[in-house]
Protein backbone atom coordinates (compact mmCIF):
# COMPACT_ATOMS: atom_id res chain seq x y z
CA UNK A 1 0.00 0.00 0.00
CA UNK A 2 0.82 3.87 -0.62
CA UNK A 3 1.34 5.52 2.05
CA UNK A 4 -0.20 9.18 1.99
CA UNK A 5 1.87 11.93 1.84
CA UNK A 6 1.58 14.85 4.26
CA UNK A 7 -0.29 17.33 2.53
CA UNK A 8 1.31 20.79 3.37
CA UNK A 9 -0.55 23.11 0.97
CA UNK A 10 -4.25 21.68 2.16
CA UNK A 11 -3.06 22.67 5.63
CA UNK A 12 -1.65 26.12 4.77
CA UNK A 13 -4.37 26.59 2.55
CA UNK A 14 -6.90 26.68 5.10
CA UNK A 15 -7.05 30.57 6.56
CA UNK A 16 -7.69 29.38 10.17
CA UNK A 17 -4.96 27.04 9.90
CA UNK A 18 -2.70 29.50 8.07
CA UNK A 19 -3.69 32.05 11.16
CA UNK A 20 -2.90 29.52 13.80
CA UNK A 21 0.44 28.63 12.66
CA UNK A 22 1.52 32.29 12.36
CA UNK A 23 -0.15 32.77 16.24
CA UNK A 24 2.35 30.01 17.03
CA UNK A 25 5.32 31.81 15.83
CA UNK A 26 4.18 34.76 17.73
CA UNK A 27 3.74 33.22 20.79
CA UNK A 28 7.37 31.47 20.72
CA UNK A 29 8.51 34.41 19.63
CA UNK A 30 7.63 36.60 22.60
CA UNK A 31 8.05 33.60 24.95
CA UNK A 32 11.72 33.34 23.97
CA UNK A 33 11.79 37.55 25.28
CA UNK A 34 9.79 37.13 27.73
CA UNK A 35 9.83 34.21 29.66
CA UNK A 36 6.28 35.28 31.60
CA UNK A 37 4.11 35.24 28.47
CA UNK A 38 2.58 31.82 28.36
CA UNK A 39 1.93 31.32 31.82
CA UNK A 40 -1.57 30.63 33.22
CA UNK A 41 -1.36 34.21 34.94
CA UNK A 42 -0.71 36.43 31.71
CA UNK A 43 -2.89 34.48 29.51
CA UNK A 44 -6.11 34.88 32.06
CA UNK A 45 -5.10 38.19 32.03
CA UNK A 46 -4.98 38.58 28.67
CA UNK A 47 -8.41 36.97 27.81
CA UNK A 48 -10.54 38.80 30.54
CA UNK A 49 -8.83 42.47 29.53
CA UNK A 50 -9.46 41.58 25.70
CA UNK A 51 -12.84 39.76 25.94
CA UNK A 52 -14.67 42.66 25.35
CA UNK A 53 -12.75 42.88 22.19
CA UNK A 54 -13.73 39.14 21.35
CA UNK A 55 -17.37 40.25 21.90
CA UNK A 56 -17.58 42.82 19.56
CA UNK A 57 -15.97 41.60 16.80
CA UNK A 58 -18.92 38.75 16.47
CA UNK A 59 -21.29 41.45 15.84
CA UNK A 60 -18.90 43.11 13.54
CA UNK A 61 -18.88 39.88 11.56
CA UNK A 62 -22.37 39.68 11.36
CA UNK A 63 -22.34 43.66 10.25
CA UNK A 64 -19.61 43.05 7.93
CA UNK A 65 -20.73 39.93 6.34
CA UNK A 66 -24.03 42.41 5.36
CA UNK A 67 -21.50 44.30 3.64
CA UNK A 68 -21.96 47.25 6.11
CA UNK A 69 -19.66 48.75 8.56
CA UNK A 70 -20.13 50.05 12.36
CA UNK A 71 -17.68 52.49 13.29
CA UNK A 72 -20.09 54.11 16.40
CA UNK A 73 -19.19 50.89 18.24
CA UNK A 74 -17.15 52.48 21.11
CA UNK A 75 -19.10 55.62 21.40
CA UNK A 76 -22.57 52.78 21.80
CA UNK A 77 -20.60 50.88 24.46
CA UNK A 78 -19.60 54.30 26.21
CA UNK A 79 -23.49 55.17 26.24
CA UNK A 80 -24.57 51.90 27.36
CA UNK A 81 -22.45 51.77 29.93
CA UNK A 82 -22.34 54.83 31.33
CA UNK A 83 -26.49 55.21 31.15
CA UNK A 84 -26.52 51.74 33.41
CA UNK A 85 -23.45 53.57 35.33
CA UNK A 86 -25.73 56.30 36.67
CA UNK A 87 -29.00 54.22 37.16
CA UNK A 88 -26.65 51.60 39.09
CA UNK A 89 -25.23 54.95 41.58
CA UNK A 90 -28.63 56.10 41.70
CA UNK A 91 -31.09 53.45 42.91
CA UNK A 92 -28.48 50.75 43.27
CA UNK A 93 -29.33 48.30 41.25
CA UNK A 94 -28.87 44.39 41.43
CA UNK A 95 -26.27 43.44 38.90
CA UNK A 96 -27.97 41.47 36.75
CA UNK A 97 -30.71 44.22 36.26
CA UNK A 98 -27.47 46.42 35.57
CA UNK A 99 -26.75 44.00 32.80
CA UNK A 100 -29.67 44.45 31.18
CA UNK A 101 -30.36 47.76 31.63
CA UNK A 102 -27.13 48.30 29.18
CA UNK A 103 -28.19 45.76 26.79
CA UNK A 104 -31.29 47.35 26.07
CA UNK A 105 -29.79 50.71 26.06
CA UNK A 106 -27.29 49.81 23.42
CA UNK A 107 -29.98 48.03 21.50
CA UNK A 108 -31.97 50.62 21.29
CA UNK A 109 -28.72 52.43 19.97
CA UNK A 110 -28.32 50.13 17.13
CA UNK A 111 -31.66 49.68 15.97
CA UNK A 112 -31.89 53.84 15.41
CA UNK A 113 -27.69 53.42 13.49
CA UNK A 114 -29.46 50.28 11.17
CA UNK A 115 -33.15 51.88 10.77
CA UNK A 116 -31.29 55.52 9.22
CA UNK A 117 -28.79 52.87 7.19
CA UNK A 118 -31.72 51.28 5.87
CA UNK A 119 -34.59 53.40 5.74
CA UNK A 120 -32.80 56.30 5.13
CA UNK A 121 -30.19 54.71 2.41
CA UNK A 122 -27.14 56.07 4.59
CA UNK A 123 -24.18 54.80 3.50
CA UNK A 124 -23.42 52.69 6.69
CA UNK A 125 -19.77 54.34 6.93
CA UNK A 126 -21.11 57.77 6.66
CA UNK A 127 -24.42 57.09 8.91
CA UNK A 128 -22.10 55.19 11.99
CA UNK A 129 -19.35 58.00 11.48
CA UNK A 130 -22.30 60.30 12.60
CA UNK A 131 -23.87 58.48 15.49
CA UNK A 132 -20.09 57.89 16.58
CA UNK A 133 -20.04 61.38 17.44
CA UNK A 134 -23.26 61.97 18.22
CA UNK A 135 -23.28 58.71 21.16
CA UNK A 136 -20.07 60.25 21.92
CA UNK A 137 -21.41 63.49 22.81
CA UNK A 138 -24.25 62.33 24.43
CA UNK A 139 -22.78 60.27 26.76
CA UNK A 140 -20.67 63.12 28.46
CA UNK A 141 -24.14 65.26 28.17
CA UNK A 142 -26.14 62.86 30.68
CA UNK A 143 -23.11 62.49 33.18
CA UNK A 144 -22.70 65.85 33.24
CA UNK A 145 -18.52 65.40 31.73
CA UNK A 146 -17.96 63.55 34.90
CA UNK A 147 -17.52 60.05 35.79
CA UNK A 148 -19.38 57.22 37.96
CA UNK A 149 -16.15 55.80 40.69
CA UNK A 150 -15.94 52.29 41.81
CA UNK A 151 -17.46 53.53 45.43
CA UNK A 152 -20.57 53.91 43.59
CA UNK A 153 -21.10 51.45 42.44
CA UNK A 154 -22.28 47.66 44.04
CA UNK A 155 -19.88 45.11 45.52
CA UNK A 156 -21.54 42.07 43.45
CA UNK A 157 -21.17 44.66 40.22
CA UNK A 158 -17.45 45.26 40.94
CA UNK A 159 -16.56 41.79 41.67
CA UNK A 160 -18.29 40.63 38.55
CA UNK A 161 -14.88 40.79 36.33
CA UNK A 162 -13.08 38.86 39.25
CA UNK A 163 -15.08 36.07 40.25
CA UNK A 164 -15.59 32.39 38.13
CA UNK A 165 -19.23 31.40 39.35
CA UNK A 166 -20.26 31.80 35.45
CA UNK A 167 -17.40 29.91 34.71
CA UNK A 168 -18.04 27.06 37.38
CA UNK A 169 -15.21 27.91 39.11
CA UNK A 170 -13.02 27.21 36.39
CA UNK A 171 -12.75 30.50 34.37
CA UNK A 172 -12.71 34.27 35.32
CA UNK A 173 -16.65 35.56 34.51
CA UNK A 174 -15.63 37.82 31.71
CA UNK A 175 -14.02 34.83 29.70
CA UNK A 176 -17.19 32.59 30.42
CA UNK A 177 -19.45 35.14 28.70
CA UNK A 178 -17.04 35.07 25.62
CA UNK A 179 -17.17 31.97 25.43
CA UNK A 180 -20.68 31.26 25.76
CA UNK A 181 -20.94 34.25 23.41
CA UNK A 182 -18.71 32.03 20.62
CA UNK A 183 -20.63 29.11 21.24
CA UNK A 184 -23.87 30.43 20.74
CA UNK A 185 -22.96 32.31 17.68
CA UNK A 186 -21.37 29.31 16.28
CA UNK A 187 -24.02 27.26 16.46
CA UNK A 188 -26.35 30.37 14.48
CA UNK A 189 -24.27 31.00 12.20
CA UNK A 190 -23.60 27.32 10.71
CA UNK A 191 -26.99 25.61 10.99
CA UNK A 192 -29.66 28.25 11.42
CA UNK A 193 -31.74 30.05 8.87
CA UNK A 194 -30.74 33.41 10.44
CA UNK A 195 -27.13 32.70 10.00
CA UNK A 196 -27.77 31.73 6.24
CA UNK A 197 -29.83 34.65 5.80
CA UNK A 198 -27.07 37.07 6.77
CA UNK A 199 -24.49 35.46 4.86
CA UNK A 200 -27.20 35.69 1.68
CA UNK A 201 -27.09 39.27 1.84
CA UNK A 202 -23.80 39.67 1.78
CA UNK A 203 -22.64 37.72 -0.91
CA UNK A 204 -25.47 38.31 -3.33
CA UNK A 205 -28.17 40.72 -2.22
CA UNK A 206 -29.92 40.08 -5.84
CA UNK A 207 -30.28 37.06 -5.31
CA UNK A 208 -31.47 36.83 -1.76
CA UNK A 209 -34.14 39.58 -2.70
CA UNK A 210 -34.99 36.89 -5.03
CA UNK A 211 -35.73 34.16 -2.91
CA UNK A 212 -37.67 36.01 -0.56
CA UNK A 213 -35.24 37.20 2.16
CA UNK A 214 -36.11 40.90 3.43
CA UNK A 215 -32.92 42.57 3.29
CA UNK A 216 -33.40 45.56 5.23
CA UNK A 217 -34.58 43.59 8.38
CA UNK A 218 -31.60 41.20 8.02
CA UNK A 219 -29.92 44.57 7.81
CA UNK A 220 -31.68 45.99 10.50
CA UNK A 221 -30.92 43.07 12.77
CA UNK A 222 -27.53 43.01 12.22
CA UNK A 223 -26.75 46.63 13.58
CA UNK A 224 -29.48 45.94 16.09
CA UNK A 225 -27.42 42.77 17.82
CA UNK A 226 -23.88 44.65 17.24
CA UNK A 227 -25.72 47.64 19.76
CA UNK A 228 -27.04 44.84 22.28
CA UNK A 229 -23.18 43.26 22.19
CA UNK A 230 -22.47 46.51 22.94
CA UNK A 231 -24.38 47.27 25.73
CA UNK A 232 -22.93 43.91 27.20
CA UNK A 233 -19.43 45.62 26.66
CA UNK A 234 -20.44 48.57 28.38
CA UNK A 235 -21.63 46.35 31.79
CA UNK A 236 -18.58 44.62 31.14
CA UNK A 237 -15.89 47.30 30.69
CA UNK A 238 -17.20 49.16 33.87
CA UNK A 239 -17.24 46.23 35.69
CA UNK A 240 -13.54 45.42 34.96
CA UNK A 241 -12.68 48.69 35.48
CA UNK A 242 -14.46 49.65 38.22
CA UNK A 243 -15.80 53.28 36.77
CA UNK A 244 -17.47 54.49 33.71
CA UNK A 245 -16.13 57.72 32.08
CA UNK A 246 -17.10 58.99 29.08
CA UNK A 247 -13.86 58.43 26.75
CA UNK A 248 -14.24 55.04 27.99
CA UNK A 249 -13.66 52.54 24.29
CA UNK A 250 -12.21 54.94 22.44
CA UNK A 251 -10.66 53.54 19.59
CA UNK A 252 -11.90 50.15 20.09
CA UNK A 253 -13.42 49.90 16.92
CA UNK A 254 -10.09 49.74 15.25
CA UNK A 255 -9.28 46.67 17.54
CA UNK A 256 -12.87 44.92 16.39
CA UNK A 257 -12.55 45.59 12.73
CA UNK A 258 -8.71 44.17 12.86
CA UNK A 259 -9.77 41.21 14.64
CA UNK A 260 -12.45 40.76 11.44
CA UNK A 261 -10.49 41.51 8.80
CA UNK A 262 -7.25 39.36 9.92
CA UNK A 263 -9.75 36.49 10.96
CA UNK A 264 -10.49 36.68 7.20
CA UNK A 265 -13.90 38.49 6.90
CA UNK A 266 -14.55 40.33 3.49
CA UNK A 267 -14.90 44.10 3.96
CA UNK A 268 -17.28 43.29 1.02
CA UNK A 269 -19.99 41.01 2.25
CA UNK A 270 -20.75 37.55 2.25
CA UNK A 271 -17.49 35.59 3.52
CA UNK A 272 -16.28 35.15 7.39
CA UNK A 273 -16.69 32.44 10.08
CA UNK A 274 -16.58 32.75 14.20
CA UNK A 275 -13.56 30.72 14.33
CA UNK A 276 -12.04 33.05 11.90
CA UNK A 277 -13.16 35.95 13.69
CA UNK A 278 -11.81 34.18 16.99
CA UNK A 279 -8.45 33.87 15.54
CA UNK A 280 -8.05 37.54 14.53
CA UNK A 281 -9.12 38.60 17.40
CA UNK A 282 -6.85 36.36 19.51
CA UNK A 283 -4.23 37.60 17.41
CA UNK A 284 -5.05 41.18 18.18
CA UNK A 285 -5.08 40.27 21.80
CA UNK A 286 -1.55 38.59 21.92
CA UNK A 287 -0.42 41.39 19.88
CA UNK A 288 -1.85 43.92 22.63
CA UNK A 289 -0.22 41.91 25.41
CA UNK A 290 2.96 40.78 24.01
CA UNK A 291 4.45 44.03 22.66
CA UNK A 292 4.53 45.90 26.07
CA UNK A 293 5.96 42.68 27.15
CA UNK A 294 8.92 43.04 25.03
CA UNK A 295 9.28 46.87 25.74
CA UNK A 296 7.42 48.23 22.01
CA UNK A 297 5.61 51.76 22.96
CA UNK A 298 2.33 52.51 22.78
CA UNK A 299 2.63 54.60 20.23
CA UNK A 300 4.15 51.58 17.60
CA UNK A 301 1.62 49.20 19.06
CA UNK A 302 -1.07 51.75 17.11
CA UNK A 303 0.94 52.14 13.65
CA UNK A 304 1.73 48.04 14.34
CA UNK A 305 -2.25 47.26 14.20
CA UNK A 306 -3.15 49.72 11.76
CA UNK A 307 -0.14 47.92 9.08
CA UNK A 308 -1.78 44.14 10.19
CA UNK A 309 -4.99 45.77 8.79
CA UNK A 310 -3.52 47.01 5.76
CA UNK A 311 -1.75 43.54 5.29
CA UNK A 312 -5.12 41.62 6.07
CA UNK A 313 -7.31 43.42 3.44
CA UNK A 314 -4.61 42.99 0.60
CA UNK A 315 -4.17 39.72 1.73
CA UNK A 316 -7.84 39.20 2.03
CA UNK A 317 -8.33 41.08 -1.72
CA UNK A 318 -5.53 38.70 -3.01
CA UNK A 319 -7.62 35.43 -1.73
CA UNK A 320 -10.98 36.57 -2.80
CA UNK A 321 -9.37 37.45 -6.63
CA UNK A 322 -7.78 34.05 -6.38
CA UNK A 323 -11.00 32.36 -5.60
CA UNK A 324 -12.89 34.16 -8.55
CA UNK A 325 -10.08 32.76 -10.68
CA UNK A 326 -10.35 29.83 -9.91
CA UNK A 327 -14.00 29.53 -10.01
CA UNK A 328 -14.12 30.80 -13.84
CA UNK A 329 -11.63 28.11 -14.20
CA UNK A 330 -14.08 25.39 -13.41
CA UNK A 331 -16.69 27.18 -15.30
CA UNK A 332 -14.53 27.14 -18.81
CA UNK A 333 -13.97 23.48 -17.95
Amino acid sequence: MEKKKFDWKKITGSREMSLVIVLIVLCVFVQIRNSSFLTAVTLEDMFRNYAVTFILALGMMCVLLTGGIDISIGSTLAFSGMAAGLIMRDYMIATPLSFLISMAIGAGLGLVVGLVITKGKVPPIVCTLGFMNIYRGLTYLIAKSQWVAAYQFTDSFKNFALTKYLGFGLVNNMIAVTIYCYIIFYVVMKWTTVGRRVYAVGSNPEAAAVSGINIGNVKIGVYTLMGFLCGLGGALWTSLYKSAQGDMATGIEMDVIAACVVGGVSLTGGRGSVTGVFLGSLAIAIIGKALPLIGVSQFWQNAIKGLIILVAVVLNVLAQRTMDKNNLKRREM
